[in-house]
């Protein structure tokens, strides 16, 4: 299913983030300006994933639903995120006329099929603290589905095929191949799992550009990436393109850019990195 995806974007910590994947009909995040930004475009959105409750992800919500929410929307959402069933009991009485949207928790590991061939898979990550028995924070993977035949049956005929299946069913003559297509982190610190191993698209924050100036660890403090942490992880990982956002405010673009091309020479990172700047709507792909 590889194909070029048209990605459009907004993300400043603390102010805004969200991104839209017009072939998905997705979007990912729902900070402030989505319908503004995207006008008409925001129609074509059926499923909104939100990677957790903080403010800058989610205050597009309202207007996004009450433009959408008249037809079939989908708004998945942590699980144990209390904040989202407290927005949908809101928006039920503030739009009464809007009975469209369902509002359904999703935990790691669990999927959202968008077409036959196209899912997306939840993550668990690191950015909301919890006690380790709550899941408040989610990356997503959107992920293609194949089905290929089962090497033993690859001299067949297609009506001896066809018959295995009749008799059978799918899964006793193919197997199922699936493919990263593109992962959304979220807001999360760096991983060094491997978890983001293959994907072909990989969107991922870089709050800080240097290590240094993440505040010191608390641990009921939500967590972020720096820059040259995120860069060290890609060099490892084995992916197409990286996309970077969620950069402070604090930062100019050319500070941003000379950063990024440090870490991409410091890194040896040979993959594409385009950039998200703050305060900036970005047409990425």
């Amino acid at each position: 299913m590889s194909r070029t995806l048209t990605i459009t974007g907004y993300s400043t910590a603390l102010f805004a983030t969200w991104y839209f994947v017009r072939e998905y009909g997705v979007l990912f995040d729902c900070g402030d300006g989505v319908c503004a930004r995207l006008l008409q475009k925001a129609r074509k959105i059926k499923h909104v994933f939100i990677s957790h409750a903080d403010r800058d992800h989610v205050t597009g919500l309202l207007q996004f639903q009450q433009l959408n929410g008249r037809q079939e929307l989908q708004i998945h959402y942590p699980k144990d995120s209390g904040s989202f069933p407290a927005l949908a009991e809101f928006t039920a009485r503030f739009d009464p006329h809007i009975s469209g949207t369902q509002w359904l928790p999703m935990v790691p590991a669990a999927e959202v099929k968008l077409r036959e061939d196209l899912v997306v898979r939840a993550i668990e990550n690191r950015h909301v603290p919890t006690d380790g028995t709550q899941i408040k924070s989610l990356s997503f993977a959107a992920e293609s589905v194949r089905r290929k035949l089962k090497p033993e049956f690859a001299g067949l005929s297609g009506s001896e095929i066809g018959e295995i299946r009749k008799q059978r069913g799918a899964d006793a003559i193919t197997d199922e191949s699936r493919s990263i297509e593109l992962i959304y982190s979220g807001d999360t610190p760096v991983e060094a799992d491997g978890r983001y191993d293959n994907a072909k698209i990989l969107i991922h924050e870089a709050t800080f550009l240097t290590r240094a100036e993440i505040e010191p660890d608390n641990p009921k403090r939500n967590k972020h990436s720096s820059l040259d942490a995120t860069m060290e992880m890609v060099a490892d990982s084995n992916i197409g393109t990286l996309i970077l956002g969620h950069f402070s405010s604090r930062y100019s673009n050319e500070q941003i850019d000379e950063a990024v091309d440090r870490e991409i020479a410091r890194c040896g990172v040979k993959i594409p990195v385009k950039r998200v700047y703050p305060g900036e709507l970005a047409h990425i792909c």
